[in-house]
């Protein structure tokens, strides 16, 4: 009888271009089954309007992928809980990758509280909600269990985004420690800026000036690391920022 399929639980996925969308196709080409958390409120609110999410579902099935889609605020606080209920449907969740973000521009000046504050709920406290709930119930063999992170150093005119990714850092590497007698390793990826549609051409330009590998970011890089990371092989790696972006981050 053939081994059973992983079973990851992705957040953030709710466009085609976004990371989370390469994210998935990646894993579900490397084996995994997906639970996916997505916002149909945030999509509505921050892109005009809430993607079809079927031909993302048809993607990864074609892929060999069995998934699962859950509308969640992640703002609320019993979802965490809900959104692991869900995907075990699927089978014990062995790797949790947080790719969600509430992003609205926003400087020190002009932020308002209710920005500041449902940033750090849905990119702070939902992220260490989810991570605490994939603790409790992991059952899995030591040294097998995964979390991953995307995060940002984005601070000018980001303020409520990038505090909120900060403390998103520190919550993932203290999970590397206290989770170590469960076998959970915890990183954080910082791919830098890739373009998944919010890009001006004045952008790109400056962005591809900056980075020594002559290209800006795709979606695929990061799920190459993601990849990596909840492979046998990245079970080394852990309470790690790594930074993917073709040296865009490189001093000089």
């Amino acid at each position: 009888m053939a081994n059973p399929r992983p079973v990851v639980l992705l957040t953030g996925l709710g466009r085609r271009e976004g990371i989370a969308a390469g994210i998935a196709e990646r894993l579900a080409a490397d084996g995994w089954d997906i639970a996916f958390a997505y916002s149909s409120e945030y999509d509505e609110r921050a892109n005009g309007g809430a993607e079809d999410l079927g031909e993302i579902d048809s993607r990864l099935r074609e892929l060999g992928a069995e998934v699962f889609g859950i509308d969640a605020d992640l703002a609320e606080v019993e979802v965490a809980a809900s959104s692991f209920d869900i995907a075990e449907t699927l089978g014990p969740v062995s790797a949790l990758v947080l790719s969600h973000a509430e992003s609205v521009s926003a400087g020190i000046l002009t932020s308002t509280v209710e920005t500041f504050d449902r940033h750090y709920a849905v990119n702070t406290r939902a992220s260490w909600l989810l991570i605490r709930e994939f603790a409790a119930r992991f059952r899995g063999e030591p040294g097998t269990g995964r979390i991953v992170a995307i995060t940002s150093d984005a601070i000018t005119n980001e303020v409520p985004y990038g505090a909120s990714k900060g403390a998103l850092d520190r919550i993932v590497f203290a999970a590397a420690r206290e989770f170590a007698t469960l076998g959970i390793t915890s990183n954080a990826i910082n791919p830098g800026p890739v373009d998944t549609g919010w890009m001006t051409s004045d952008v790109r330009e400056w962005v591809l000036g900056r980075t020594p590998a002559g290209r800006g970011g795709m979606p695929s890089d990061t799920a190459s690391l993601v990849a990596f990371l909840l492979s046998p092989d990245g079970q080394w790696i852990n309470g790690q920022l790594l930074k993917s972006d073709g040296g865009f981050s490189a001093p000089g």
